[in-house]
């Protein structure tokens, strides 16, 4: 297995959210599992080349492309990408890296390859089957959560859900955040009726107005969402969606925004 896959720091934060592995039978017990590492490895091999999973080299990574994905759906159900980004989200809250009082928001549409949950007919890619990333993060750029929908999916009905998904981010004493105090947002999500929802959950809604010249200002700040999705798209698999489970293509998702919390960390230390 090549190194530079798993690093140690990744590893060390990864390995005590995995489920246990199951025991061997005494008789008849089979070949040997194959270590947790080495899976990882190939995971995150396919993550960054985006190459298909029956492609994946044993001798590069050091398993299979078939172990590699049973992993990951094994990982993915029991909670593992949630748990590793939250707790990445407070460490970076503990270092004094995380600006969790302006945020912003924003979605991306990617094309479906194969049928699935949350494909759907994508209206800027005359209608063939995508999907939908949509993103919230902090002054910086660091994504705070990630949901997935079909790719005809409205960007401001995502955006009560996508609060909802941001972790209790703890790291300090006190009670942990969860919700950012400004909020920024292009002409998409410009809804009265949301702006009012925003209101009542303590969040001042700066969104661009619908038919008004450019020039609010408002860019200053929202550019890192852009940024941020260049960032995730930097990792090949998710530039298309391949996978036709969507939970195992939204653990990916969460995956790489741990690994860009990760740099994050080690830049700010």
């Amino acid at each position: 297995m090549r190194a530079d896959l798993v690093p140690d720091d990744l590893w060390e934060r990864v390995a005590p959210l995995l489920p246990p592995a199951p025991e061997r039978r005494r008789r008849y017990p089979g070949r040997l599992r194959v270590p947790d590492r080495a899976a990882l490895a190939g995971i995150l091999y396919v993550l960054r080349t985006g190459v298909a999973w029956r492609d994946v080299s044993a001798e590069t990574v050091g398993c299979s492309g078939v172990t590699a994905w049973r992993r990951l759906r094994d990982w993915t159900e029991a909670g593992v990408w949630p748990r590793l980004h939250a707790a990445l989200l407070a460490e970076l809250r503990r270092a004094d890296s995380l600006d969790l009082d302006d945020c912003a928001v924003d979605g991306s549409h990617v094309r479906a390859l194969k049928r699935g949950d949350h494909v759907g007919p994508s209206p800027v890619d005359r209608a063939r089957p995508g999907s939908k990333h949509h993103l919230i993060v902090d002054r910086h750029g660091t994504p705070l959560a990630v949901t997935l929908t079909g790719g005809n999916r409205h960007d401001v009905t995502q955006l009560l859900p996508l609060l909802d998904a941001v972790p209790p981010i703890r790291g300090l004493r006190g009670r942990p955040r969860h919700k950012p105090r400004r909020l920024y947002a292009d002409r998409g999500y410009d809804f009265d009726k949301y702006r009012c929802l925003l209101w009542k959950r303590g969040i001042k809604p700066l969104i661009a107005r619908r038919g008004v010249a450019h020039g609010s200002g408002l860019g200053k700040v929202r550019w890192v969402v852009e940024r941020t999705f260049a960032w995730l798209h930097q990792f090949k698999r998710l530039r298309t969606r391949y996978e036709r489970r969507a939970d195992l293509h939204h653990g990916l998702l969460e995956l790489a925004c741990s690994l860009i919390c990760l740099r994050r960390l080690r830049t700010s230390s």
